[in-house]
């Protein structure tokens, strides 16, 4: 393949970062960087703006196979069971210094394609990597006594390759929260980034290098879905594909995986997520944690909290206070320090928004607040909040991906329950009460992998973050993802010299 010298330099200028990036846009297979065999490209743009930033090398299928072939050698020769935990516990450790040395700049390139305000991004982002760290010398099996003939015990061995394909939301958390798990217990990596935000993904690229990990060892191949995606996914020497994205794009990963070669899959899809706010809650605790659990990253998460329970006590009180919230929320460029919430990561994006906006005032919503375009340039949508719903409208059981909220009044906890599970999704949930029996109540009948009790979105990367029903298989955190890298193997061995 023909080096890439093609480097995205820009110069910035905002009270988080002031300097100078220079990111190579090609394709970076055995840590070299490389130009794409058609030689195609995408061109990025910046959604607070509307504007063009750079082109980015875009793959194909036939790049895939020369990054699975370098992820294969790798695993092999370099890493897998070549290289031990203690070593490779040492390079992740350095890469995470790495990074935290060069966060504000890497956070400045999220903030160009992604507009994703800061928050606790970075401490998660680097305390995904250093947890993964900690445990890549910690793999460990089991001695099973089974007779005096024998000696039996399990190894845990990594998979292999894995394919690793990421979405547009939060790139460089997701880039930490696949990459180290899958490294530490000895995989070897393809990575594909959104093509609409692959800038912080690539920069990591260059810390991969600095960081001494093995040419093959980590390799990031752009492109599109049914291109690069759909290679990853039917590759014979991918064992598993880790994908997190849309719940129509998982159903197609989980065909191809079953088509290919039965690889592994780990899921994480989309969430209709409930929040539920009891009479007896903490009015402006529940108020805070539920308007960045619904508004940040311009309601662009997986986990959003877009479907409010209030009960009816509260429920008119509230509606007031949340409303008064949304309107003062700052929107604008998420370089500046008091912006709070920024754009739709691309046009395609606030038009799906907008669109549900105009269904919901179709099938007889209301709107209590929001429900326009913000600015004249840029992909902003105002807070939008919906009341006045029924569990049969589309806002309330589609995932919307943006920042738009209904609010529903119920009676009882048991009202509650029924109505939080009444969705094909299970990705997140949340309660709010000083009742301790409530709380313990409802989280055990909810339907989701994650229940937040008296908080929102406040994540941690050693819980396990796993879907239930529709949304998903597998974790993408804790002790749970890494285990999801290796395989089981029993081992027999005959002591006793029975023939």
């Amino acid at each position: 393949m023909t080096p890439s010298q093609t480097v995205f330099t820009h110069e910035f200028d905002a009270p988080s970062y002031k300097g100078t990036t220079h990111v190579n846009t090609g394709l970076f297979i055995n840590n070299e960087w490389v130009q794409p065999l058609k030689g195609e490209t995408i061109d990025l743009v910046n959604p607070t703006t509307g504007k063009f930033i750079t082109k980015a090398s875009i793959g194909t299928s036939e790049d895939v196979d020369i990054a699975v072939k370098a992820a294969h050698t790798a695993f092999k020769t370099t890493w897998g069971l070549n290289c031990p935990g203690a070593v490779r516990s040492r390079l992740l450790y350095k890469l995470a210094d790495l990074m935290e040395q060069n966060i504000d700049e890497l956070i400045a390139l999220e903030c160009l394609t992604v507009a994703l305000v800061k928050g606790a991004l970075v401490d998660f982002t680097l305390g995904m990597v250093r947890y993964y760290a900690g445990l890549a010398d910690k793999v460990e099996g089991r001695t099973i006594e089974t007779n005096a003939a024998k000696f039996a015990y399990t190894l845990r061995q990594p998979v292999g390759v894995v394919g690793q394909i990421i979405p547009w939301n939060a790139p460089l958390l997701f880039v930490a929260a696949k990459l180290a798990p899958a490294l530490a217990c000895g995989c070897t990596v393809v990575l594909k980034p959104s093509e609409l935000t692959p800038l912080s993904a690539l920069r990591v690229c260059d810390l991969i290098k600095e960081a001494g990990f093995p040419p093959g060892a980590f390799n990031v191949v752009v492109g599109y879905g049914n291109t690069v995606g759909s290679a990853l996914t039917h590759h014979p020497d991918v064992r598993k594909v880790s994908f997190v994205g849309s719940l129509a794009v998982g159903r197609e990963v989980t065909k191809a995986a079953a088509d290919s070669n039965l690889k592994k899959v780990t899921l994480e899809l989309g969430g209709k997520s409930p929040n539920i706010i009891f009479d007896d809650a903490n009015l402006d605790q529940a108020l805070k944690w539920t308007e960045s659990g619904i508004f940040s990253n311009a309601g662009q998460m997986c986990t959003a909290g877009s479907r409010v329970f209030v009960q009816e006590g509260i429920y008119d009180k509230f509606i007031e206070a949340f409303t008064a919230a949304a309107k003062t929320r700052k929107l604008g460029d998420p370089l500046y320090p008091d912006t709070v919430q920024g754009p739709q990561v691309s046009q395609t994006q606030f038009d799906r928004v907008m669109r549900y906006i105009d269904i919901g005032k179709q099938e007889g919503a209301t709107i209590v607040t929001g429900g326009q375009r913000h600015g004249t340039e840029g992909f902003f949508v105002q807070p939008t909040i919906f009341t006045n719903t029924s569990s049969s409208m589309r806002i309330v059981r589609e995932e919307i991906f943006g920042p738009v909220a209904v609010v529903i009044k119920f009676k009882t906890v048991e009202d509650a329950i029924e109505l939080a599970n009444d969705t094909s999704y299970g990705l997140a949930s949340a309660i709010f009460t000083q009742n301790l029996g409530t709380a313990i109540k409802v989280s055990n009948a909810l339907e989701a992998g994650t229940v937040f009790v008296n908080c929102y979105n406040w994540i941690e990367w050693a819980l396990p973050s796993a879907g239930f029903k529709e949304s998903g298989w597998g974790s993408t955190s804790g002790k749970e993802a890494f285990d999801a890298y290796m395989e089981t193997k029993a081992v027999h061995m005959n002591i006793g010299l029975q023939i």
